[in-house]
C-alpha cells in the first residue's frame, strides 16, 4: 500500500474509533446496578437479572469504583423477599444476655432517591432503659434483591439523646445503597450491605443455605447465614440467620457466644 493512501485512511480510522468505543461501552444494564467497576462479576441474587446486578467484591479490588445506579422504576412497591419479608404491623422481639431488641415494620414509608421505601422501627433497651432507637428503610427492587437505603439512627443514655453517629440516607454526602439481602443467595456471595464512608461501610457474605436454627421463637429449617463485617472495625464479625417466610431471626459471634435471638413475632393490632 502506497504512502499516499495510508495517509488519506489514518483520518478516516481515527474518526471511526469513538463510535466503536460507544457500541461497546453504551448500552446500560435496565434496573438497580450495583456498578462496582467490574461488568463481568455479578453476585445480585439472580445470577444474570439485570435488577440488582453488583459486583461480589465491592468494587474495591483493583481499583474499582462502587457505584450504584439506582432507577425508581426497577423498584416494587413493599419487600416481599423470602428471607426478609416486611409486612407492616409485624412486630419482632428480640433478647440477648443484657438487651431487649424490638424490630416493628410500620405502615409509612420514606421517599429515597425517588423510590419508596419501607420503613422499620428498631429499638434497644438495656435493664428497661432506651438505648438505641433506629428508624432503616428498605426497597426491593423487580429481581427481588432488598436495598439498605439508610438510617436515621439516635442513642440515648439515662433518657437523654447523646447521638446520631452512624446515620447515613443514600444520595446525601455521599452515602449509597447497598444491598441488605439478596433475591437468590448462594455461599460465596459477597456485597456492600451500606456504603457512607468512614461512618457505614457493613459488609454481607453468604456462608450457606439449608441451617437448621432453635431459638424461642420456633425452629427453623433451611435457613440462611450470612458473615456480617466492615472494615471499620476489623476482626470483628457476626453471623446471622435468616429464615424463610420469617426474617432474621438468630445471630451470634463467630465463637457461638452473644446471641440475639427471636422470641416472638406478632401482628400488631
Amino acid at each position: 500500500m502506497d504512502r499516499m493512501l495510508i495517509r488519506r485512511l489514518i483520518p478516516v480510522v481515527l474518526a471511526i474509533m469513538p463510535v466503536w468505543a460507544c457500541d461497546r461501552g453504551g448500552g446500560e444494564a435496565d434496573g438497580a446496578v450495583q456498578d462496582a467497576g467490574d461488568a463481568d462479576a455479578g453476585a445480585g441474587g439472580g445470577g444474570g437479572d439485570s435488577e440488582g446486578e453488583q459486583d461480589a467484591d465491592g468494587g474495591d479490588e483493583d481499583g474499582g469504583v462502587y457505584n450504584p445506579v439506582i432507577r425508581p422504576e426497577d423498584f416494587v412497591a413493599g419487600v416481599t423477599n423470602q428471607y426478609f419479608p416486611l409486612k407492616p404491623g409485624t412486630l419482632f422481639t428480640y433478647k440477648s444476655e443484657d438487651e431487649d431488641n424490638t424490630v416493628e415494620v410500620l405502615s409509612e414509608t420514606k421517599v429515597v432517591l425517588g423510590v419508596t421505601c419501607t420503613v422499620v422501627l428498631d429499638r434497644v433497651l438495656e435493664n428497661g432503659d432506651l438505648k438505641e432507637e433506629t428508624y432503616d428503610w428498605y426497597a426491593q427492587d423487580k429481581a427481588g434483591n432488598v436495598w439498605y437505603m439508610g438510617e436515621d439512627s439516635k442513642t440515648y443514655s439515662g433518657g437523654v439523646l447523646t447521638g446520631t453517629e452512624g446515620s447515613w440516607e443514600a444520595g446525601v454526602d455521599g452515602a449509597k445503597p447497598g444491598i441488605i439481602l439478596e433475591a437468590d443467595p448462594q455461599p460465596g456471595d459477597s456485597y456492600r450491605q451500606e456504603y457512607y464512608e468512614s461512618e457505614a461501610e457493613d459488609m454481607g457474605d453468604v456462608v450457606s443455605l439449608g441451617e437448621s436454627v432453635t431459638v424461642p421463637a420456633g425452629t427453623y429449617a433451611d435457613c440462611l447465614k450470612t458473615r456480617d463485617w466492615t472494615p471499620l472495625e476489623p476482626g470483628v464479625s457476626e453471623f446471622k440467620y435468616y429464615a424463610r417466610g420469617v426474617g432474621f431471626v438468630l445471630e451470634t459471634a463467630p465463637d457461638g457466644s452473644g446471641r440475639l435471638e427471636l422470641i416472638s413475632v406478632a401482628e400488631k393490632q
